[in-house]
């Protein structure tokens, strides 16, 4: 029986061959339309998920061919060596991230508006391949800390208020933060020292405790009471949940507690203590209009240059197939990676291969180059899980032992190809 810990991942990583055997594979190609499914990005309980266990997420995509499989979790990854076990023995590469969000003050008065359409200055940022996850650093212990605290005093108190609120319509719920937490520790199974609540997991809580104690027939009466305004469809749960989240959970609602984001210097120095590459993820058309951080995208991307960012990623199912090529053209035309994935940060069970809009394709195009970013990637993790440099070192730098950024690209993409396909036969 395995355990789960860092060391059982890091060692796979270890006893692979030296980078000079894997070199002379390199030139590793899948054949002319069998490209890899890749989905660099979702999000593994006890965040708020589409999936009830690391178990079903990887069958759901073993059973759906994804052959490489990136988790992009918020706040704690020991449910990373679980998820490098589980991937392993059905044959799927393991892509390990980490998401922070941030807030940057000056954009905040300036009005601009970055990745999240509804919030000027805030600013998702995330961290792809990160390897140094458990047990953490004293550095990243103490910057990851910072931002398990502010994150979980506002939830702890938006609980309780949104408990007060509900309370003053005539509902006792009985959830406080402990009560919601234990309800994700036993729909999950998860540790409760892993747990850290966000705003989905304490709408769907109330949720839950509202249809218990509200008939079908009464719902519409009650809710509207509640809300203020009528609910669209008082017996869905998963719409009831966002209408707990839109009506009394935003800003200048009655259950809103201002959010307290550390700054982008402080997230970035947290993905690097972790030994990842610090990515932008991309909205472009997820937003309409789009964020002006974001558009041009010309001017996107010197902007993520002056912040020291050379990876992007997309979440393609909210973009058009226009769109994201424009994107993904220029971004890789300037020389960043980019990376593609799902989320599956809501109760929706999408594919688990990502697609643009309404299901459509992503194109060829884009595919090849979401299947390099992510062999760069897996490349990376492989460089630092054996103590060697990735794709970037511990300030944000660009590895230098290659100083073309295509030849970069392209030497790091080959060999990820290469790592992936021997851990795979390893398994």
């Amino acid at each position: 029986m395995q355990t789960t810990s860092e060391r059982d991942v890091r060692s796979r990583f270890q006893e692979m061959d030296a980078p000079e055997a894997l070199s002379a594979r390199a030139n590793y190609e899948p054949g002319p339309g069998a490209r890899p499914r890749v989905n660099a990005h979702i999000h593994l309980p006890p965040n708020f998920s589409a999936f009830d266990t690391v178990d079903e997420a990887i069958t759901l995509a073993a059973d759906q061919g994804v052959s490489v499989l990136g988790a992009s979790n918020y706040y704690d990854y020991r449910v990373y060596a679980d998820f490098a076990e589980k991937a392993s023995r059905r044959g799927i590469f393991p892509l390990f991230g980490i998401e922070i969000i941030t807030l940057d003050e000056e954009l905040v008065r300036a009005g601009v508006k970055l990745n999240d359409p509804g919030n000027p200055g805030k600013m998702y940022v995330c961290g792809k391949g990160i390897v140094h996850f458990d047990p953490l650093s004293p550095q990243a212990s103490e910057l990851l800390g910072v931002i398990r605290r502010k994150d979980s005093e506002r939830m702890a108190r938006m609980t309780a208020r949104l408990a007060e609120v509900i309370a003053a319509s005539g509902f006792e719920t009985g959830l406080d933060e402990d009560v919601v937490k234990e309800q994700v520790v036993r729909r999950h199974g998860s540790p409760k020292e892993t747990v850290y609540l966000q705003e989905r997991h304490v709408a769907q809580a109330f949720q839950e405790a509202l249809f218990e104690r509200i008939p079908s027939g009464s719902r519409t009466e009650a809710l509207t009471r509640i809300f203020g305004v009528a609910p669209k469809s008082p017996d869905d749960a998963a719409a009831v949940q966002n209408d707990l989240r839109s009506h009394l959970m935003k800003s200048g609602k009655p259950a809103y507690v201002q959010e307290t984001f550390v700054d982008f210097d402080h997230a970035y120095r947290l993905i690097l203590a972790l030994g990842g590459i610090p990515c932008y993820p991309t909205l472009a058309d997820g937003a309409s209009p789009p964020c002006g951080f974001e558009t041009p995208v010309e001017s996107l991307i010197a902007s993520m240059k002056e912040r020291n960012l050379y990876c992007a990623e997309l979440i393609p199912i909210r973009n058009t197939p226009d769109v994201l090529t424009h994107y993904v053209r220029a971004m890789r035309g300037a020389g960043l990676i980019i990376t593609a994935g799902t989320e599956h940060n809501t109760r929706d069970m999408l594919p688990m291969e990502p697609t643009c809009v309404n299901g459509q394709p992503i194109p060829d195009e884009c595919g090849d180059i979401f299947w390099e970013g992510a062999c760069v990637v897996a490349a990376h993790q492989y460089f630092v899980m054996r103590g060697e440099p990735g794709y970037v070192d511990e300030s944000g730098r660009l590895n230098g032992s290659i100083a073309n950024a295509e030849q970069r690209i392209a030497s790091f993409s080959a060999l990820g190809a290469a790592v992936i396909k021997q851990y795979q036969l390893n398994r």
